[in-house]
């Protein structure tokens, strides 16, 4: 079974993951979706970090650092960010965390990544805009989203008919250019409520 689901949040994620696992879904995969398998009903307890890895041999350290402590990597991989982990030893840590710092600093990578992201679409927004690759000015004036020759001299069924057969291309091309400036703004949204998070969770 797949589920989409979108968290920045993780404390509600894991809640949500541990709860589909009381309910016999136990979860195998995540990339872009949840993917879970028909299981028996358990109280497994799942935990999520969050980093990426330069090499693959810190990947594999750092995954066996965690077994180590008594938990087992079920989803993510070295650059996926988001790294999931179950319990599997009664005898292992209660948390894959040591202390608050280590567990709020999540977060702080959270932030950061999502600020990349919003960053590195401002000069691809520029640079479109800049060669009329996108054309703004159809924001101030819709009019221009038009193609129709004559269109808006003429009157009547035939400026009905006309209208109607091209404001679906007309709106296709004013929201194809909002992408851009719509994503940096979901993005900055998205910096700022992590690093609120990072910071309710240091105290």
């Amino acid at each position: 079974m797949n589920k989409f689901k979108f968290y920045i949040d993780l404390d509600k994620e894991e809640k949500w993951l541990n709860k589909m696992a009381k309910a016999g879904w136990e979860l195998k995969d995540k990339f872009c979706c949840y993917t879970f398998q028909k299981a028996a009903p358990s109280d497994t307890i799942i935990k999520i970090d969050y980093r990426n890895f330069k090499t693959s041999r810190d990947f594999v350290d750092y995954l066996a650092l965690f077994k180590d402590s008594g938990w087992e990597h079920i989803a993510g991989s070295k650059s996926s960010g988001a790294q999931y982990f179950k319990k599997i030893s009664n005898d292992g840590d209660e948390d894959i965390f040591s202390d608050i710092p280590s567990k709020a600093a999540r977060y702080r990578r959270i932030s950061n990544m999502w600020l990349t992201m919003a960053i590195s679409y401002i000069p691809l927004f520029i640079s479109l805009t800049a060669t009329k690759s996108i054309d703004t000015s159809t924001f101030l004036n819709p009019k221009l989203l038009y193609y129709t020759p004559g269109l808006w001299e003429k009157n009547g069924i035939s400026f009905l008919c006309s209208f109607l057969f091209e404001t679906p291309f007309a709106m296709m091309r004013g929201i194809s250019w909002l992408f851009f400036p719509v994503m940096i703004i979901l993005y900055f949204i998205f910096t700022i409520k992590a690093e609120i998070k990072y910071r309710k969770a240091s105290y």
